[in-house]
């Protein structure tokens, strides 16, 4: 009788990104991939420790594909943006795996490629060494920041999102406008959460690094 077969790390990640489009981290677990494959659990555990290791490769496979062909062009502003972007838009591709990279991280390649194009990019702005470890923490948290709150909007069903937006409308067009003048006054002008986040996020990004170009020497 034929053993079972010897999955590749590179075809366990595969199949678990693969889950991870159409489920959360929650739903998301080792006893499930190993039945997709047709194995049991502790052949991945061979590849994997546990159920956390595993998320934090995957989704450090995204940070891969997003560098993937990368190459530094422009000024420090320009990299650091260029950067964001790639990263926007491959976990754009990947919602639910921007929600599990916001949560456990990664350290694999992708994360070090990142890190060290980020790092590369700060250096060459002027900023004096003692001050770049800090604002590279700051970039990668709002930039982390960012782009879970896109993908926590775009994993919303239809049903979900009009329920939302009826939410919305009644939360701020119904607002008593002796309790809250302010929301009141701008109701129909304040938009909601999900609406022109490309923008919001291209300006946050411009206005963070503008902030630290007024600390280089």
């Amino acid at each position: 009788m034929a053993g079972r077969r010897r999955w590749a790390t590179e075809e366990i990640l595969d199949t678990a990104a693969e889950l991870l489009r159409t489920s959360d981290a929650e739903s998301f677990s080792v006893r499930r991939l190993a039945s997709t494959l047709g194995t049991d659990s502790s052949s991945l555990y061979r590849h994997f420790r546990n159920k956390t290791e595993l998320l934090r490769a995957v989704a450090d496979r995204i940070l891969l594909a997003a560098m993937d062909g990368y190459h530094p062009e422009g000024d420090w502003k320009q990299r650091i943006s260029a950067t964001a972007l790639r990263l926007r838009e491959t976990f754009g591709q990947h919602p639910q795996l921007a929600l599990i990279w916001g949560r456990y991280g990664s350290g694999g390649t992708g994360s070090r490629l990142v890190m060290e194009e980020v790092l590369q990019a700060l250096r060459a702005s002027g900023l004096p060494d003692e001050a770049i470890p800090t604002r590279y923490h700051r970039i990668v948290v709002l930039l982390a920041a960012l782009i879970a709150a896109e993908a926590g909007v775009s994993t919303l069903t239809p049903d979900e999102y009009d329920q939302g937006m009826e939410q919305f409308r009644v939360a701020v067009l119904g607002a008593d406008p002796e309790r809250f003048p302010a929301l009141a006054h701008f109701a129909r002008e304040i938009r909601p959460l999900g609406v022109d986040r490309h923008a919001a996020f291209d300006e946050i990004l411009a206005a963070h690094l503008a902030r630290i170009e007024t600390e280089i020497p």
